[in-house]
């Protein structure tokens, strides 16, 4: 690490000195102090990647500095999907809390609750089809009100609850007639995907690539193809949020080169324009939104299904836009454009007005607007703690961070000590 420290530093000066800017100059530029920037060059101060991608784009680099900092290159664990002798148990307590234990079949059994297993939905087949069909109308109904529900709430509280509706689709498409199986299948895997977003926004990538999974199982057995293409989007954000662009770009290209409908390969050029700007690739990534842009024009799904990805943010490809620029070390382009596009938000979608408002403080902060950064901070405080979000927490890190570079200014310092105060009941 102490090496790469040194690296970098040397390539960052090597650079400056070709651009021949002293380094009071440089800093003013990135809104750095000449003295951080100091200990950056020696090697004495470890570079964050924002600074990488700000000086990137000072400097003309395309992306080099950023190229030098580490990657995550720990294995993610990825579970077997095919693993049908493994259940679940949950555990419900009377705090409110719950948690999932994974356990072999045959080891629930021994210990004596194969009843857990086997209580009937019903002693028989539905006795009409249309049956069935209503109660698909009834859970869509309700999958919206989960989604609804999930914009305000800590994902943790939603888990259990999605977890029943799951079991009691897959019991239903049992009993079904062949018409409705299906829709009940297709339905039980949109739950199972969700089931995997709450996951991973309660901080849990394991459990959330484990109901990721249980949905492309679910869609496959019913000849819905999409999720399992979708699963590669989803798997590419996981990595990339785990500081691994390079494995999601190419989890987003396998989905993009895939059969699947345009709603998800749009997605997946979206995801992989986000893990480009990382990179610091801006002609790639520009391209690759506006292939994303296109896709999703030609979106043709039916109007009463569940929508996969996004679906409070009304134009999800120019919120991203905005966010890629700010990777891209373009910070004030990036403000402009979030400042539009959060304005456009529903303010009963607080998951969305707390996510797409920390990446709009933390552009305003990059810019150098400190005090238009304290004022975003400050709307979104109650929204980031209603909803206990783990990857928000990381951007408000962030955010924490870069408003700790300014002690002179109290509204500085003030928003900084609020959003400390927050995290912990993020990360918990």
């Amino acid at each position: 690490m102490q090496q790469h420290m040194y690296r970098f530093g040397e390539e960052l000066r090597r650079r400056r000195l070709a651009a021949d800017l002293s380094l009071e100059q440089l800093g003013k530029r990135v809104h750095y102090s000449k003295a951080q920037l100091s200990k950056v060059e020696r090697g004495l101060k470890r570079p964050s990647a924002e600074l990488a991608r700000l000086c990137d784009t000072e400097l003309a680099a395309d992306g080099a500095l950023a190229r030098l900092l580490d990657t995550a290159d720990s294995p993610m664990f990825l579970p077997d999907p095919g693993r049908d002798d493994e259940v679940w148990l949950m555990y419900l307590d009377k705090d409110g809390t719950s948690t999932l234990q994974p356990m072999k079949r045959r080891s629930l059994i021994a210990a004596g609750a194969a009843s857990a297993l086997s209580l009937p939905l019903a002693s028989g087949p539905l006795p009409v089809d249309t049956g069935a069909g209503t109660l698909v109308e009834a859970s869509r109904v309700l999958f919206d009100q989960f989604r609804r529900i999930g914009q305000a709430a800590a994902p943790r509280s939603l888990v259990p609850a999605l977890i029943a509706q799951i079991h009691a689709l897959e019991q239903l498409a049992r009993l079904a007639g062949p018409r409705s199986r299906g829709e009940l299948l297709v339905l039980a895997s949109r739950y199972a995907e969700y089931t995997g977003w709450m996951a991973q926004e309660a901080g849990d990538d394991r459990t959330a690539l484990w109901w990721t999974d249980r949905a492309v199982q679910l869609a496959d057995s019913c000849g819905d193809e999409a999720l399992a293409a979708y699963a590669l989007v989803r798997r590419s954000l996981i990595c990339l949020l785990g500081g691994d662009p390079v494995q999601a770009t190419e989890l987003a290209d396998r989905a993009l080169r895939s059969a699947a409908v345009p709603r998800v390969r749009g997605l997946a050029a979206q995801h992989r324009a986000q893990s480009l700007a990382v990179a610091g690739d801006h002609s790639a990534a520009m391209r690759s939104l506006d292939e994303a842009r296109e896709l999703l024009s030609m979106d043709t799904a039916r109007s009463d299904a569940p929508t996969l990805g996004a679906s409070h943010v009304p134009d999800v490809v120019e919120m991203y836009t905005g966010w890629c620029l700010y990777e891209l070390g373009r910070p004030r382009q990036a403000a402009e454009l979030l400042d539009r596009e959060t304005s456009r938000l529903s303010p009963h979608a607080l998951r969305a007005q707390a996510r797409h408002g920390a990446r709009r403080a933390l552009a305003h902060a990059a810019a150098g607007d400190i005090d238009q950064a304290c004022t975003v901070a400050s709307e979104l405080l109650s929204s980031a703690a209603a909803v206990e979000s783990a990857t928000i927490s990381t951007d408000l890190r962030r955010l924490a961070r870069l408003l700790g570079r300014h002690p002179r200014n109290a509204r500085a310092r003030e928003a900084a000590r609020r959003l400390i105060t927050v995290l912990p009941h993020q990360s918990s």
